[in-house]
């Protein structure tokens, strides 16, 4: 019974944090805006719903551990990962709020309707492959840190077969790809700063990893690329 009275209550915690990561984003997107008669942003909101509420709804289903792990604050991450977070969490704001002056109130790009559609096909693609990274990895938390109580282990199937950090990767696509959707050019200038804040934390997680998780050295020889299957 406690367990189950734990597990709903952190289902709770996640769709409240969920709704509230979607009041923020609207409040931001037209509020900034002045209007809400913007259909990319709709789209951009509607698409990042069904993402927070399902892909937490299959983890709650599926991988109750992992799920768990991502609500739960843990004491041995670094200091690193934490300032990086903490810069994330900053930049965000940044970025949707540039993107409410530069397209929704001042309207100063003139991106062409293809571009813009490529964008949000980049950003449902970087969805689908951080759906494939929740499925196939069981320690993939969103706090840098070994999991030794979950026995933690080196994950070498699904598409950390093509890159080490194919999470990071999907992510960077998915800014990029909402900065196309909305239809901001200006946007993507906070998004690439996110874009250096991610390939940092590759660095610095590999740096981790290799050190304090075993067999992690020996994977990094299988799967030389970080980010980019093939190149880098």
């Amino acid at each position: 019974m406690k367990a189950d009275t734990r597990t709903l209550t952190l289902l709770r915690k996640s769709l409240l944090r969920g709704l509230l990561d979607l009041v923020i984003l609207c409040l931001v997107l037209f509020g900034i805006a002045g209007r809400v008669d913007w259909p990319a942003a709709w789209l951009v909101v509607a698409i990042f719903a069904v993402h927070i509420f399902l892909s937490g709804w299959w983890l709650f289903r599926h991988d109750p551990e992992l799920f768990e792990e991502r609500l739960t604050p843990a004491a041995n991450v670094p200091r690193w990962d934490r300032l990086i977070a903490r810069g994330n969490r900053i930049l965000l704001p940044i970025f949707l709020a540039t993107a409410a002056l530069d397209v929704g109130r001042f309207r100063w790009s003139a991106m062409p309707v293809v571009v813009r559609a490529i964008g949000t096909a980049a950003v449902v693609a970087a969805i689908a492959v951080s759906w494939w990274c929740g499925a196939a990895n069981h320690f993939l938390s969103d706090k840098t840190r070994i999991q030794s109580e979950r026995g933690h282990a080196v994950v070498e199937h699904g598409p950390y077969r093509l890159i080490r950090h194919p999470l990071y990767a999907a992510r960077i696509v998915l800014i990029i790809g909402t900065a196309l959707t909305l239809g901001s050019w200006i946007a993507l200038g906070p998004a690439a700063v996110n874009a250096v804040l991610l390939i940092l934390r590759t660095s610095l997680e590999d740096r981790m990893l290799t050190t304090e998780l075993p067999g992690y050295r020996k994977y990094t020889k299988h799967v030389p690329e970080r980010l980019v299957p093939g190149l880098w």
